[in-house]
């Protein structure tokens, strides 16, 4: 083994830490008979030649010795490897105009370079998998699978292998992955999608193991959603209460998967696959047969749709799982939550399956919502988990009828599964207003909680203050005595402390504690992020006879985070209004202030504590006229809020409606409706923003909701407001990417869609 591997020259190659000699020690280290040396070796190959899933010149050296490791049944643990091979060649660049357009000199060309490179290697190497499908390491035949299916240049010869594989294995996680291998194979190539769809549809049927129909459901679902049955939800459902019913599995170990078909190459692989399904079904001695005693089949026929009629067969009850040793590396501390969380379940890979239905199922929300009510109305404390887990895609992506979801996933705050608590609450807590059907048991929890404001700690990691801030965020008062207790603490969580103004005026008895909080801090360089949500909250309830502590942070806002401070200070001036008017002088010297945002924070606090538009129009109507894009926004926001008294900054607003800049734009579009009282000008502008970034939408339809009715205002607007209420997924939603206030912000974009349409019954 390592032929070869002193003749490249190492040094000369690259990986993401600079020249690549210390590879040779790692391919080395991935044969040793030491499990520690082949974690540390593994951990050290992604975080070196294919860091973050980069591909290098060392790591398209490093693909020969890879295959011939895995190709070696003396070395352990080559399920690992296999799984290395396919991240390194699985990266399929061919659908991506932008890279095939680069120029040969650009540095992101030699990246898809490499990455292209590494595919053709891996690919050429991929019969290698060929013969592992069968290997007696579990974890070879777990990974191999996948592998093929994705690397190997002969889709029908992988797909019938596969089919074969399966009238054999044993092993329940091993047969899911082959399943999910052939499904891969469908979505890969369109030409065998139509008879690997009917393959599919027929497994989910004759199939006696329910893991193994579920399978196959989910499978189809990616391939062919419309092929599911009507009744996928209450099949799914039957399925997972037949997997409780037959306990847990060891791994190693399953219901046999033997076909059936005599003489006919209708097993597992379905009609038409040929020599090895014969083989299968041969004589007495033959696996398929003896694994045909296991009845694994219901369907003696083979695919020809036939129900399942013969019931379950019970399988061995599972053995404590044995996780692996903890390793000081990155790859250890990535799988050891995970192999934590699914310890003692012998069904732990059922959450996968569900994972890959729900996706599969995109945006037939009625079926994911009546799919994931099922699980939690299971009797199963882990499977409840997975559902909660799986809310979080569902809800944060589509819109929906929640409420019954949300008040099953609140009912699991009162079980005694720590995990399960910390899950409900943890996925409560992004809901905001959507959490009202779940505030009894948030709330219930929150009294029971000696210290509710104290992040959550789940198998020694910390979370957050989950209970107490889903309850916050809601508005619901009951979360005020907690709140309180929680001011008084050192250190509160500052989620907690941004969270108040959504109390509204049940927040105001926490005004004292607030201002003994805001008047204790130093002022220090600390002041910016201690001072903002403490002045959020009580601009928010316009606590006045907090503007002693407020001028404190006015007149001490040290050089570090000047600005931010400042302005957190001016906007709290500015929600007291005429109160506030021993502010007047401070305020008044931040008009010449460098920082264009503290000027337009110091002009909008001045006018509302004076009401004279006009000592601070000339400044803001000059900072319109500048070059700077982000000084126009903000002075945009201070124009906007004078309403008609800033009449005068009309021609400067108008100016700005051909910026190249969308929301310096939509900022002065808005700006202008609200001082001219019309939409005429803007209303073009606005539409085509509306258009242009989703994101820029909430603005547009708070506008369009101040002016009145769109069927009369704004007539060209209303059928852009129905289209979004119409629309199923949230508008925000954006490819790995989420946000904290993401389903806040879309349901506000809805109540304003409705709003600025008259109906306001929902609101």
């Amino acid at each position: 083994m390592f032929t070869g591997i002193e003749e490249v020259d190492w040094a000369s190659l690259g990986h993401a830490y600079g020249p690549a000699d210390d590879v040779p020690a790692l391919l080395r280290g991935l044969a040793s008979d030491d499990p520690a040396e082949r974690e540390r070796a593994l951990d050290g190959m992604y975080g070196t030649v294919h860091h973050q899933g980069d591909v290098y010149d060392s790591t398209l050296a490093c693909i020969p010795f890879l295959l011939e490791l895995v190709a070696c049944p003396e070395v352990q643990d080559r399920g690992c490897v296999v799984e290395l091979l396919a991240s390194i060649g699985g990266i399929d660049l061919s659908g991506d105009d932008e890279l095939q357009e680069l120029d040969p000199e650009d540095e992101e060309f030699e990246d898809a370079a490499n990455y292209a490179m590494a595919a053709a290697a891996v690919a050429a190497g991929a019969d290698v998998f060929l013969g592992l499908v069968g290997d007696e390491d579990r974890e070879v035949r777990l990974a191999v699978p996948g592998a093929l299916a994705s690397l190997h240049g002969d889709p029908v010869r992988v797909r019938d292998l596969l089919r074969e594989r399966l009238t054999v294995e044993r092993d329940s996680e091993v047969r899911l992955a082959l399943v999910e291998a052939v499904g891969r194979i469908a979505l890969r190539y369109e030409s065998l999608r139509e008879e690997t769809a009917g393959w599919l549809a027929w497994l989910s049927g004759a199939a006696q193991d329910p893991a193994l129909r579920l399978a196959a459901l989910a499978q189809l679902a990616r391939c062919a959603p419309g092929r599911l049955p009507d009744d996928v939800v209450p099949t799914v459902t039957r399925l997972l209460a037949e997997l409780r019913r037959s306990g847990p599995r060891t791994p190693g170990t399953g219901a046999g998967t033997a076909g059936s078909g005599a003489g006919t190459g209708a097993g597992a692989s379905g009609p038409g696959v040929g020599a090895g399904a014969a083989m299968a079904a041969g004589g007495p001695n033959s696996p398929a047969n003896l694994w045909n005693s296991a009845n694994s089949w219901t369907s003696p026929g083979g695919w020809d749709g036939t129900p399942p009629t013969a019931p379950v067969h019970s399988v061995p009850p599972a053995e404590p799982v044995e996780l692996r040793p903890a390793a000081p590396t990155l790859v250890g501390q990535l799988r050891e939550p995970r192999e934590e969380q699914r310890a003692g379940r012998g069904t732990a890979w059922a959450d996968d399956l569900l994972r890959t239905l729900h996706s599969a199922l995109d945006d037939r929300v009625d079926d994911r919502i009546a799919l994931v009510t099922a699980q939690l109305r299971s009797p199963d404390s882990a499977q409840r988990t997975d559902a909660v887990w799986m809310c979080g895609s569902l809800v944060r992506t589509w819109r929906g009828a929640y409420d019954e979801v949300v008040r099953l996933v609140g009912a699991q705050l009162r079980d005694p599964e720590p995990r399960l608590r910390a899950a409900a609450a943890s996925w409560l807590e992004g809901l905001f207003g959507l959490a009202a059907p779940a505030a009894d048991d948030l709330a219930a929890r929150v009294a029971a909680d000696p210290a509710p404001w104290a992040p959550d700690w789940v198998g020694g990691r910390p979370g957050t203050a989950s209970a107490l801030l889903a309850l916050t965020r809601a508005g619901d008062a009951r979360a005020v005595p907690a709140l309180a207790r929680a001011l008084e603490q050192p250190e509160p969580d500052g989620k907690l402390l941004y969270a108040l103004p959504h109390l509204g005026e049940a927040g105001g008895v926490l005004v004292p504690l607030l201002r003994r909080r805001l008047g204790a801090l130093p002022l220090d360089d600390e002041l910016g992020e201690q001072s903002g949500p403490l002045l959020l909250a009580l601009a928010k309830l316009r606590a006045v006879e907090a503007l002693p502590e407020v001028l404190r942070v006015l007149r001490g806002a040290p050089a570090f985070r000047r600005e931010w401070v400042l302005e957190s200070a001016l906007r709290a001036v500015a929600a007291f209004g005429p109160a506030a008017r021993e502010a007047a002088g401070d305020v008044r010297v931040l008009l010449d202030d460098a920082s264009a945002g503290t000027v337009t924070a110091a002009a909008r606090a001045l006018w509302a504590v004076e009401g004279d538009a006009g000592a601070v129009l000339p400044r803001l109507r000059a900072l319109l006229r500048a070059p700077d894009a982000h000084g126009r926004r903000s002075a945009a926001w201070a124009v906007g809020a004078f309403g008609g008294s800033a009449r005068a900054a009309a021609p400067e607003l108008r100016a700005c409606l051909t910026a190249p800049d969308v929301w310096l734009r939509v900022d002065a579009a808005t700006a202008l409706c609200r001082v001219t009282g019309d939409l005429g000008e803007a209303l073009p502008v606005l539409l085509a923003a509306w258009r242009e970034n989703r994101h820029t939408r909430v603005e547009i339809a708070e506008c369009l909701a101040e002016l009145g009715p769109a069927d009369r205002q704004a007539p060209d607007a209303a059928p852009l407001l129905r289209a979004e209420l119409a629309c199923a997924r949230r508008h925000n939603v954006s490819a790995g990417v989420t946000g904290d206030h993401d389903i806040h912000e879309d349901e506000r974009l809805l109540a304003l869609c409705r709003r600025a349409l008259g109906d306001t019954g929902r609101d």
